[in-house]
């Protein structure tokens, strides 16, 4: 290897610091977990719960909602395709505890389109009795001032959507740890920096609170029902139509049965392409934000290659290595920001640390097995993605 190769990869490793110290700023700037004093503007929200299954965590998380403090009323809808669930068992016992609550269990054997999720939303849509509508997946579980702070975007008559960041709360397993680095520390920064240079135009998919007119206005959940990222397309059809999307500042968790490396793989593949279906070419260049693999290569370039000569050399040699440690410590620091939830124990997240760099090289592999190929496996069913992002079952 000549020196304009080693240079080249220097000025990567460069370029990838530069990248991932912007997202760290940019997420330290947010004000994350604040709260507002003012709750009096409390609309009526219908919460739509669509499930499918239960582990140990399910009827935590689902109680959350039970236990909101807000001024409004709320209906909850809990959606369910089959009547032999063996959640619809854990919804019973939850509607018996809340008899207060106008919420109820609903049946939707019919599928209306190839995502099974959606076509529960579409099914309920029409028995959603408010003007907002909340969808929030099954394993997320919220403080009980939640809905409180989330209407609160609201008052701006021109924002469609509001949603917030989620943080996986028990990564019990090695697997479930490298996968919580990139979501408690990664992906919020990179959706901020991302909010910085151009306004945003998806949702994130754990809660989001929609007006109705504003989903009536493309069609419905219906419209979405054959779609993967579903989350991503609710979001981006409301900015087309004209729409504003605000992020929330309070964070929701989610609670997830232990799960190891194959399966935490496919989840990461499938996570993957998704965002490759809906943005290809940031996602081809996101590689370009990977703190640790551009100043690996760069620091065997110069080490093995002697492109560069001494001392420069050694002093690259040290850059680098300040740089896997900043990165590691970015990753720890915004982790456990993230964890700070109030009114909740949380750790420091030190794990984090030493789980940064792993988490970096194998998410190249990662990223290169999202790259390329159209097909996806969610909740055992494969399907092909289309370029639209649209599924097709397969088996």
């Amino acid at each position: 290897m000549g020196a304009l190769p080693a240079i080249v990869l220097v000025g990567l490793a460069i370029l990838s610091f530069g990248i991932v110290a912007w997202q760290f700023l940019a997420a330290r700037r947010f004000p994350l977990h604040q709260r507002v004093a003012d709750h009096r503007d409390a609309p009526g929200i219908t919460l739509l719960k669509p499930l499918k299954g239960c582990d140990a965590h399910t009827l935590e998380c689902l109680e959350s909602w039970m236990w909101q403090v807000y001024a409004g009323p709320v209906q909850v809808l809990f959606l369910v395709q089959d009547p032999a669930d063996p959640v619809c068992d854990l919804v019973r016992v939850l509607l018996a505890r809340h008899p207060n609550r106008d919420a109820r269990l609903c049946v939707f054997p019919e599928l209306v389109g190839v995502n099974a999720k959606v076509s529960k939303l579409a099914q309920a849509e029409s028995l959603a009795v408010h003007e907002l509508i909340l969808v929030s997946d099954a394993d997320v579980r919220v403080p009980s001032d939640f809905l409180a702070n989330l209407v609160m975007p609201l008052r701006d008559p021109a924002v469609g959507l509001v949603n917030g960041f989620y943080r996986l709360a028990n990564p019990v397993t090695a697997a479930m740890r490298w996968e919580a680095v990139a979501a408690n520390a990664d992906f919020w920064s990179q959706v901020l920096q991302s909010r910085m240079l151009a306004p945003m135009d998806f949702a994130l998919g754990a809660a989001m609170l929609v007006r109705r007119k504003a989903l009536d206005q493309i069609g419905g959940f219906r419209s979405l029902a054959d779609h993967l990222a579903d989350d991503f397309q609710l979001g981006h059809r409301l900015v087309k139509a004209g729409w504003k999307v605000e992020l929330s500042p309070v964070v929701v968790e989610c609670l997830d049965a232990p799960s190891g490396w194959a399966a935490v793989w496919a989840h990461q593949v499938r996570w993957n392409r998704t965002i490759r279906v809906c943005r290809p070419a940031p996602y081809a260049a996101s590689i370009l934000s990977n703190g640790t693999l551009w100043p690996v290569l760069a620091a065997v370039a110069v080490w093995f290659t002697a492109a560069i000569p001494d001392p420069w050399a050694f002093r690259l040699l040290g850059l680098f290595a300040f740089f896997l440690l900043a990165r590691s410590w970015m990753a720890q620091s915004l982790a456990a920001r993230l964890a700070a939830i109030p009114g909740r124990p949380h750790s420091a997240e030190g794990w984090v640390f030493a789980m940064a760099v792993p988490r970096d090289l194998l998410g190249v592999a990662v990223w290169a097995a999202a790259l390329f190929g159209d097909r996806v496996v969610w909740r055992g069913v494969r399907y092909r993605v289309g370029r639209d992002g649209r599924l097709t079952r397969e088996n």
